[in-house]
């Protein structure tokens, strides 16, 4: 395998126990495939400077040169530590109360971003609505702001 540039990840955060390997790393795997064909449709090609990566909150947490990438937490605070840190340090672009929350800076200069629902069902409502509501700005911030020369 050939070594990883961490200049170029993007990181897909899922928890590191049974539940979010159960019910969120699935997810997790999607938003990878929408990032993919967003990277593909838009740059036209397969050469992109973004590689997106999924990982646990473990490894991400315990790598601090990469909390300057950007990165997409999937999972609530109580499955997934990334969530956790971000639920103080982001504000709730959108919620539906008792069902999901996206967490993000509408402003995209922190690319830092939770997303996560009260149950299985209710994260794939939340990053379905990450995907229709945000996901080409995001992916624009990003790259902008990590890859101005694109």
């Amino acid at each position: 395998m050939p070594q990883l540039d961490p200049d170029k990840l993007m990181l897909i955060v899922v928890g590191a126990d049974l539940r979010s390997e159960v019910n969120d790393r699935p997810h997790a795997y999607g938003v990878q495939e929408l990032v993919q064909e967003w990277l593909h449709r838009t740059l036209q090609s397969t050469d992109w400077p973004i590689l997106p990566v999924v990982c646990t909150d473990i490894w991400y947490l315990n790598n601090e040169d990469l909390h300057d990438r950007p990165a997409i937490a999937i999972g609530g605070p109580g499955v997934n530590a990334f969530s956790a840190y971000l639920h103080q340090k982001l504000a709730t672009a959108l919620a539906v109360q008792d069902q999901l929350v996206i967490q993000m800076d509408v402003e995209l200069i922190d690319l830092r971003v939770s997303i996560w629902g009260m149950d299985a069902g209710q994260t794939a409502s939340a990053v379905d609505l990450f995907e229709k509501k945000y996901l080409g700005e995001y992916m624009r911030a990003v790259l902008n702001q990590v890859h101005p020369e694109v």
